[in-house]
C-alpha cells in the first residue's frame, strides 16, 4: 500500500458536522446503545454471563441472539461457535467463552462486518497476559501515560471505577492475565496488607475472566520473612514460600502464579548461593504447584562472562532444558538484546526443546518514541511470528503501555498496540493489515476514505522508526537512561560497557556494526543451521540485520549497489521523508475527527518529525567521522554540527507524558 495515493482526497464539509470531543477513555469500544436488543439463555445467570448479556442487551442492534453453554469437540474452555441458523446462537464450554462470543459479535457489527453461517474460535494461548511494570508508590517504569492505574494508597477501601473499564478491555480483545507490579519487585507486595489490596482487584477482574499474577522478589524471605538467607535449596526458605503461597490462595483462590527477574540488574535471585536458574524456580513451582499455579521466569540476564551480550541468556539457559518443574515457564524476549526497534529472534526460542517458554513483548514503547513517537507495533511481532513457531510457546505477556492518562495510553495510537497484542495473543496469524483496519473502525470511523490513509501509516510506521533511529541492523544507540533520543558517542564513567553504545555499533575507521559471525563472537551458532549459514556470511545476511551481525566496511557494496556509507544516509532520511508524509496524510483526514483527537495527533507526528531529523543528523554527523566520506549530495544535508548535538541534552521525567524531543 503505497502512502502518496492517499494524499490527495477531496471530502465534503458536512462530514464534519456533529463531531464531539472524544477524549479516548472509551478505546476501541464506543458503540452507541441499543434500543432494540432481545438476548436469550436459559443459562444459570452467574457475574460473567450476566456481562455478557448486559453487553449485548446494551450495544447490539442484529437479529435476536441466544447464549447456550455446552461442551463441544470443536471448542477449548474458552472458544466460541457462532451459528446463524436457525438462530444466532453462541455457545461455548464456558461463560468467558460466552463473553468473548459477545465480543466477538460487537466487534464485527461495529466494523459493519456480517457473519457467514457460522464462526469457530479458539484461542491459540492458554495464558495471554500484560505485565505491569508498576511500582508500589504508583510510578511506571518505562510508562508514559501517567501514574499507575492501582491505587494502593486507596485500596483496599477505596476503588477506582478504571478497574472494571480496564478489565471489560481486556476480555473485549481475549487477554485473561495481568501482572500487577514491576518485575523490578518491592517483597512488600507479598505482604497480608498488600495481599488483601490485590484481592479487590482479582475480584474485578475475575468477571471478567482476567486472572491475577504478581512479579516477586527472590529474597522476600529475608526482607519481609526475617530469614537469613533466600537459598533455593533451604528447608526453611522453602517452608516459606511453601506457608506464603497457602496465605496468597486462601486471600485469592484463583491467583494465577509468580513472575520472577532474578540474578539481572541487580535482582536477588539463585546465583547469589551458587545455584542454578532452574533450582530456584523450582523451588517456586513446588510451593505453587498444589494451587495449579504457574512460576515465569524471565531469562533476561546478562552477566559479563561473555564478550556478547546478546548470547548471555542462551549460554545460561540452554544448558538447563529439561531441569525446568512441569509448572515453570521460561519468559523470553522477543529479542536477544532488549526491546530494540528491530531484533532477531531470540535464539532460546527453539532451543529448549524440553522446557515451556512464552515471548515477552514489550507493548511500551521505550525505544520507539515513547508516547510520543506513532509506532504501529503488529508488524515487528508478526516479524518475529515469520520466524519462531508459535507452537512451541505456550503463553504470551506483553509489557503494558496503560496509565491513569484519560485516553489509557499517551498516544491515541498507542491503544492500537495493546488491542493488536491482545488479537495477536489470541491469535498469532492473524496479520497486521486485518489488526490494523479492526481498531480504526471500531476507534474511530468505518469510512474508508479515512481507514485505507491512516492504516497505510500505521503499517509503514515501525519501519519507519526503524530507518530515522537504527536501520540495517543497528542498535543500541540511544542516550543514557531515557532511552529517548540519540547518542551514539554516549561515554558514562563507571558504566557497564553493554549499557553503552560504542559497545554495539563499534564503529571505527573500517566500518560499522557487531561481528557476531563464527569469525567474531560466534552468535550465530546459537541459530538452527539453517538461520546460522545465511546469518554468517555477509554476502546473504538479510540486510535488515547486517549490522547486527558484521562488521560491515564502509565501502562493501550493498545489494541495491550503494556502498553501505551511502545506503546508511539514504536510509535514515528515507525516515525522516516517512514521517513527514504522515503530516501530510494526517492534515487530509481532519474531516473525519474530532478537533482535540486531531490537534492531538496532529502536534505528536510534528514532534516525530523532529525527532526523526535529531536522530539522523546525530547518527549521520557521528558515523561520518569514521567513514570519512560525504553525505550524496542530493539528500537533506544537517541542520546543525556534531558538536552542538553533542551539548544537547533531554530531561525526562519517566512518570509525566509530555512533549520532549529536539526542538
Amino acid at each position: 500500500m503505497r502512502l502518496k495515493f492517499f494524499i490527495v482526497c477531496v471530502f465534503s464539509l458536512t462530514s464534519v458536522i456533529g463531531l464531539r470531543a472524544d477524549n479516548g477513555s472509551l478505546l476501541w469500544l464506543k458503540q452507541p446503545i441499543s434500543t432494540t436488543s432481545s438476548i436469550t439463555t436459559k443459562e444459570r445467570m452467574t457475574p460473567t454471563l450476566a456481562i455478557a448479556v448486559q453487553e449485548l442487551k446494551d450495544y447490539w442492534t442484529g437479529a435476536p441472539i441466544k447464549l447456550i453453554k455446552q461442551k463441544n469437540k470443536q471448542l477449548n474452555k474458552e472458544g466460541f461457535k457462532i451459528i446463524t441458523q436457525p438462530q444466532l446462537t453462541i455457545i461455548s464450554p464456558s461463560d468467558i467463552g460466552l463473553l468473548y462470543g459477545a465480543y466477538y459479535l460487537l466487534r464485527n457489527q461495529a466494523m459493519g462486518s456480517t457473519i457467514q453461517n457460522q464462526v469457530i474460535e479458539n484461542p491459540f494461548y492458554e495464558r495471554r497476559m500484560l505485565n505491569h511494570w508498576d511500582n508500589l508508590d504508583r510510578t511506571v517504569e518505562r510508562g508514559y501515560a501517567g501514574a499507575s492505574l492501582w491505587e494502593w494508597d486507596e485500596l483496599p477501601d477505596s476503588v477506582s471505577h478504571r478497574y472494571q473499564e480496564y478489565a471489560r478491555a481486556n476480555a473485549s480483545v481475549g487477554i485473561n492475565g495481568t501482572v500487577l507490579n514491576n518485575v523490578n519487585a518491592s517483597p512488600e507486595i507479598l505482604t497480608t496488607e498488600y495481599l488483601q489490596k490485590v484481592k479487590v482487584l482479582a475480584d474485578i477482574f475475575r468477571n471478567y475472566g482476567v486472572q491475577v499474577y504478581l512479579s516477586v522478589n527472590f529474597a522476600s524471605p529475608m526482607v519481609i520473612g526475617g530469614l537469613s538467607t533466600a537459598d533455593p535449596l533451604d528447608k526453611d526458605v522453602a517452608r516459606w514460600w511453601k506457608d506464603k503461597a497457602k496465605e496468597v490462595y486462601k486471600i485469592i483462590p484463583d491467583f494465577g502464579g509468580f513472575l520472577v527477574k532474578a540474578n539481572s540488574e541487580g535482582q536477588p535471585g539463585p546465583c547469589d548461593y551458587q545455584r542454578t536458574h532452574a533450582q530456584g524456580a523450582n523451588m517456586l513451582a513446588d510451593a505453587l504447584k498444589p494451587y495449579n499455579g504457574i512460576v515465569m521466569w524471565r531469562t533476561f540476564v546478562y552477566n559479563p562472562e561473555d564478550a556478547d551480550r546478546a548470547k548471555q541468556a542462551y549460554l545460561e539457559f540452554q544448558p538447563l532444558d529439561g531441569e525446568f518443574r512441569d509448572n515453570v515457564i521460561l519468559q523470553i524476549k522477543n529479542g536477544p538484546v532488549d526491546f530494540q526497534p528491530r531484533e532477531p529472534y531470540t535464539p532460546l526460542f527453539g532451543a529448549m526443546k524440553h522446557t515451556q517458554t512464552m515471548p515477552e513483548f514489550q507493548i511500551t514503547q521505550e525505544y520507539l518514541g515513547h508516547a510520543n513517537h506513532l509506532a504501529y507495533l503488529a508488524p515487528m511481532w508478526q516479524e518475529f511470528y515469520g520466524l519462531v513457531n508459535p507452537a512451541s510457546q505456550v503463553a504470551l505477556a506483553g509489557v503494558a503501555n496503560i496509565g491513569t492518562d484519560t485516553n489509557w495510553t499517551g498516544h491515541p495510537f498507542g491503544q492500537a498496540n495493546w488491542y493488536a497484542f491482545g488479537r495477536l495473543a489470541w491469535n498469532p496469524k492473524l496479520n497486521s493489515e486485518q489488526i490494523a483496519d479492526e481498531w480504526l473502525k471500531q476507534t474511530f470511523t468505518t469510512d474508508e476514505a479515512f481507514v485505507q490513509p491512516v492504516k497505510a501509516i500505521m503499517l509503514d510506521s515501525r519501519e519507519a522508526v526503524v530507518n530515522y533511529m537504527m536501520p540495517l541492523g543497528l542498535h543500541h544507540l540511544f542516550a543514557f537512561g531515557h532511552h529517548y533520543g540519540p547518542e551514539p558517542w554516549c561515554d558514562v564513567p563507571g558504566a557497564r560497557p553493554d549499557w553503552l553504545p560504542s559497545y554495539y555499533h563499534k564503529a571505527d575507521k573500517e566500518g560499522l556494526g557487531f561481528n557476531r559471525s563464527t569469525t567474531g563472537s560466534q552468535a550465530t551458532l546459537q541459530y538452527p543451521d539453517s538461520l546460522k549459514l545465511l546469518y554468517d556470511d555477509i554476502n546473504t545476511c538479510p540486510e535488515e540485520y547486517i549490522l547486527w551481525f558484521h562488521h560491515v566496511p564502509w565501502s562493501h557494496t550493498m545489494k541495491n549497489g550503494k556502498t553501505l556509507w551511502e545506503e546508511l544516509c539514504y536510509k535514515y532520511s528515507e525516515g525522516v521523508q516517512q514521517v513527514r508524509t504522515y503530516q501530510q496524510l494526517w492534515a487530509s483526514i481532519e474531516p473525519f475527527i474530532d478537533a482535540e483527537t486531531f490537534q492531538d495527533i496532529q502536534s505528536r507526528l510534528k514532534q516525530q518529525a523532529l525527532d526523526a531529523v535529531w536522530w539522523r543528523d546525530a547518527c549521520l554527523l557521528y558515523f561520518q567521522q569514521y567513514a570519512d566520506m560525504p553525505i550524496p549530495s542530493e539528500l537533506e544535508r544537517p541542520v546543525y554540527c556534531l558538536g552542538e548535538m553533542k551539548q544537547f541534552k533531554l530531561n525526562i521525567d519517566n512518570h509525566e507524558n509530555a512533549p520532549h524531543g529536539f526542538k
